[in-house]
């Protein structure tokens, strides 16, 4: 198969995952880097035997076909549209933009240009979160009705050195984390229909507590304890509490409610772990596992081993322009998890229903057999 020449721009902490992953399938190989500091680009350069570009040479270099954005979330959205119209396609870490507006902008110049435009979260084909779709599908808890989700903590400035970021506009538990829980729901679920909302937050200030600004006092200028409740075009409904004013709690990350059982999803922030169902009985047990390749562990985590696959929506979209096919994690999907995130943020602010002014289809299901098409 054809391999497309892929460039990523941002060498932070994410771009290792994309590196060392990226051997693993074979539709794409990484062939350069890039970033504002050339000392960045050289390092992650150096540490994984790519090339280092500057932006402006990447986005002309014919050995390039698409280029991964990786840079902080409120330039996704300039940086993507550097990529398209330089005729590269576009691949970029969540959330792909932060308003309808640029993403809709996004959609005609990629439309114009003939490119595909993709964006994380991949992390819903992972082989737990699709093994829980394929159950669903087959009718094992019926129609489902309704569902819970919580992602909560309380926050980074506990052991990040520079977390100013997440308390600002463009981030906060919903823009940060939201989209693997809202990109999973809407895969499972299909398509939201409109959304409400509580948003508020514990404090105006926070208190960094790692090193080395130990002590600095950072403002909060964005919700950080949100719950919402998500109305779906099929007429489910869910509710899902997202916080960063949680110090622990007991609630499980994600369960669905139908009408012959329940199912309890593993959290859609990675690709594996066990999924239970239970029927009319009441009786919890974990779904007999398959043999998909996005469900074994290949990495250690402070709680032990975990399956992480984050580039595999990189690699289905590469696949997909081969194939001529559609990909998974398409600029639809991903624009219309940004009208649920954005109309939560509105709805808090104004105390009104939301309703969407986008949809989307659900993406292809991503079986056993087909995830092993997408590795070397």
């Amino acid at each position: 198969m054809k391999k497309l020449g892929v460039g990523i721009i941002g060498c932070g902490n994410i771009s290792t995952s994309y590196l060392r992953l990226a051997p693993l399938f074979k539709a794409l190989e990484i062939r350069a880097v890039a970033d504002m500091s050339m000392e960045a680009a050289k390092v992650r350069a150096k540490e994984f035997g790519v090339e280092t570009m500057t932006v402006q040479d990447m986005l002309a270099s014919d050995k390039i076909d698409v280029v991964v954005n990786l840079t902080i979330p409120d330039a996704h959205f300039a940086v993507t549209k550097s990529i398209l119209e330089a005729g590269k396609h576009a691949y970029s870490e969540k959330p792909l933009v932060l308003t309808l507006e640029e993403g809709e902008e996004l959609r005609a110049l990629a439309g114009v240009k003939n490119l595909r435009v993709g964006s994380a979260p991949d992390t819903f084909l992972g082989g737990a979160h699709q093994l829980a779709r394929a159950r669903i599908d087959e009718g094992l808890i019926g129609k489902v009705i309704a569902g819970t989700c919580h992602v909560m903590s309380h926050g980074m400035e506990h052991w990040h050195p520079n977390p100013d970021f997440f308390f600002l506009p463009g981030a906060g538990p919903i823009l940060d984390i939201g989209p693997y829980y809202i990109t999973n729901l809407i895969q499972l679920l299909g398509p939201v229909k409109r959304v409400a909302s509580l948003a508020t937050s514990a404090t105006t200030t926070r208190t960094i507590l790692s090193e080395p600004r130990k002590g600095e006092q950072i403002p909060v200028k964005t919700p950080t304890n949100i719950h919402a409740l998500l109305d779906f075009a099929d007429g489910a409904t869910i509710t899902l509490s997202a916080s960063w004013d949680v110090w622990v709690h007991r609630h499980a990350s994600m369960e669905l409610y139908g009408t012959e059982g329940s199912m309890f999803v593993p959290d859609p922030n990675f690709f594996g772990g066990t999924v239970e169902s239970a029927g009319r009985d009441g009786l919890i047990k974990p779904l007999e596992a398959w043999s998909h390749p996005f469900g074994i562990a290949n990495q250690e985590h402070a709680n032990g081993p975990l399956a992480n696959y984050r580039t595999a929506g990189l690699a289905d979209m590469a696949q997909a322009i081969v194939e001529g096919r559609e990909h998974r994690c398409s600029l639809d999907l991903a624009l219309h998890a940004v009208d649920v995130m954005t109309a939560i943020l509105k709805s808090g602010d104004t105390g009104s229903f939301v309703d969407m002014t986008t949809s989307c289809e659900r993406p292809a299901a991503l079986g056993p057999e087909e995830a092993r098409q997408l590795m070397g």
